[in-house]
């Protein structure tokens, strides 16, 4: 038996610190509290679908260091298939993150083992990727890693979800493996290697690339979808946030989820504007997602 979701991706630890308020350049502020938790895109949304109730495994890797453990704990407590999470001798890849009283976020990431996720690991773990339903794909690995993931998915007949963060030109015929690509309005401006003005300009010019589906995440003002059946939109929840980290990765997790469960595209993404809702009214990352049977806004 083959899991419904295969993440290939990033495995980090989260320094998280609180502030006031973000400082200004060559400006120091002084934090209140710091807190060593679980993250990385990749395990983020290994995590987002696992509490959800999917089958989820990570190909991933760790350093040998004391974060490693803490890196890793999330996803064991979620229960996500570790069997192809490579141990090396690199630091494990660390989040410098600060949170402010307004919820927003500021991040700096050091990919530490991350950058060990060669193109020869996608190969070994391609057998698990060829029994998914959905692979999903982040940015925080090396591009010729996501670009053979996504081509040994796709030859398999497996579903590839691409969320290309941080914003990462990527070719436009891997761009048109993805079934979705799941970007923010800065993301796909640089997919294009133009500005935009509004979200349409964004789901029109990947279309036009020939990404037959696409989301684009605008935080507060919710999503804006194109498939094959045309463009559609959904509002956010309407929450006070204490805490941004990781919101996207809970949205591509629940969407993970629910397509590899059998939902449609917009179906999926009904569910997962909700999981991001819930994400953002709690401190962290993973600690904030919700479990399968939680209240969602």
């Amino acid at each position: 038996m083959g899991h419904e979701v295969v993440v290939v991706g990033s495995i980090n630890v989260d320094l998280l610190v609180q502030v006031g308020r973000h400082p200004a350049p060559g400006e120091t502020v002084l934090g209140r509290t710091s807190t060593t938790l679980p993250g990385g895109k990749g395990a983020n949304q290994a995590v987002a679908a696992a509490r959800l109730g999917a089958g989820v495994a990570m190909v991933g890797a760790v350093g040998t260091d004391a974060y490693a453990d803490v890196a890793l704990s999330g996803l064991r407590e979620a229960g996500v298939d570790l069997a192809h999470v490579r141990t090396v001798g690199t630091p494990t890849g660390l989040a410098v993150v600060t949170v402010a009283d307004d919820g927003e976020n500021s991040i700096v990431v050091v990919p530490g083992a991350n950058g060990a996720v060669t193109p020869d690991v996608v190969d070994a773990a391609a057998p698990l990727v060829a029994r998914a339903r959905v692979c999903v794909l982040q940015a925080e690995i090396p591009v010729a890693s996501v670009v053979r993931a996504a081509e040994t998915a796709h030859r398999a007949g497996v579903r590839v979800l691409l969320n290309v963060a941080p914003a990462t030109p990527l070719p436009a015929e891997v761009l048109a493996l993805a079934e979705p690509l799941v970007v923010n309005q800065h993301e796909a401006a640089t997919l294009l290697g133009r500005p935009l003005t509004d979200a349409r300009q964004a789901t029109d010019g990947l279309a036009d690339l020939g990404v037959p589906s696409v989301v684009v995440t605008l935080g507060a003002a919710g999503v804006l979808g194109r498939d094959r059946d045309g463009p559609w939109s959904l509002p956010a929840r309407a929450v006070e946030p204490r805490d941004t980290t990781g919101a996207g990765d809970a949205f591509v997790g629940a969407l993970a989820s629910r397509l590899a469960a059998g939902d449609t595209l917009r179906q999926a993404a009904q569910l997962a504007t909700r999981v991001a809702a819930a994400s953002v009214t709690r401190l962290g990352a993973q600690p904030s997602y919700p479990w399968k049977g939680d209240r969602l806004p």
